[in-house]
């Protein structure tokens, strides 16, 4: 063989060992990508709806247990609506409802207390917290009863532009949000809702963002002016249940517990 063919062929099968190197490189970097992916995600579901001595101690407890409903019903419902369901240690809303029903509440009512929790959204999803909410039949809805912490995937919604009040963190239609800073569709969220008395203060992945007295002059009059003006009984509770909305989007919670004050 010419030595010229012959330093050629040898390049070219030495250029193709390094491109088989590489892409058997590549796929073992994958599948270490992928079997990393899924330990975290077992350990993170492990580790979710526990409470740590500590918190124990401060008097946290649970409102999920991470494995069904106790605790929980439909909101003006006798039984459990079948838009919700228990997935890999998350309280899934399956985004079966609408804003008239299916809503989840807790079986107890709360006054004052603290409550935290994670959350996360799918792609253009809308959903709400509910607290100090009234169940009767004269009250077709959570949300005319009980103040509302919104959820919604704001960095990826496609419908009409949001009001500063329709935005995440937001004490739905009275109060809009300050700074807040939300992270995107399909990653955990943190809220956190804490009342005590007439006093509530909203946080967002750990900073404030909302902060209001219920029945002051000021809450007043924005009630006065907002979507609320023909519900004499929105805010007006001192006790009621929590509540977890069904806009028509998936959502997944976990990590729900509470501190009563």
């Amino acid at each position: 063989m010419n030595p010229k063919n012959f330093l050629i062929l040898l390049l070219f099968s030495f250029a193709g060992i390094l491109v088989l190197n590489n892409c058997v490189r590549k796929k073992q970097e994958k599948k270490a990508e992928q079997e990393l992916s899924v330990t975290v995600a077992a350990v993170d579901t492990l580790h979710s709806n526990t409470l740590t001595p500590e918190e124990q101690k401060e008097g946290w407890r649970l409102l999920f247990n991470g494995k069904d409903l106790d605790g929980w019903k439909g909101y003006n419902l006798d039984s459990m609506p079948d838009n919700w369901s228990v997935e890999e240690g998350c309280l899934v809303c399956l985004g079966k409802g609408s804003d008239m029903r299916g809503d989840l509440i807790t079986v107890q009512e709360f006054g004052d207390f603290d409550l935290k929790l994670e959350w996360k959204l799918s792609p253009g999803g809308n959903s709400g917290i509910f607290y100090r909410v009234v169940e009767a039949p004269q009250y077709p809805t959570p949300y005319v009863t009980g103040p509302e912490y919104q959820l919604i995937d704001q960095l990826g919604w496609k419908g009409k532009k949001l009001a500063d009040w329709q935005t995440t963190g937001a004490a739905y239609a009275v109060y809009p949000p300050v700074n807040p800073r939300i992270k995107p569709a399909l990653e955990w969220n943190t809220a956190e809702i804490v009342v005590k008395g007439n006093h509530v203060i909203h946080y967002l992945n750990g900073a404030k963002v909302v902060e209001y007295d219920l029945q002051s002059e000021d809450w007043k009059k924005r009630v006065s002016e907002s979507k609320w003006k023909d519900h004499p009984e929105y805010g007006m509770a001192s006790k009621g249940h929590i509540g977890l909305q069904d806009h028509g989007s998936r959502i997944w919670f976990r990590n729900i517990k509470i501190r009563e004050l």
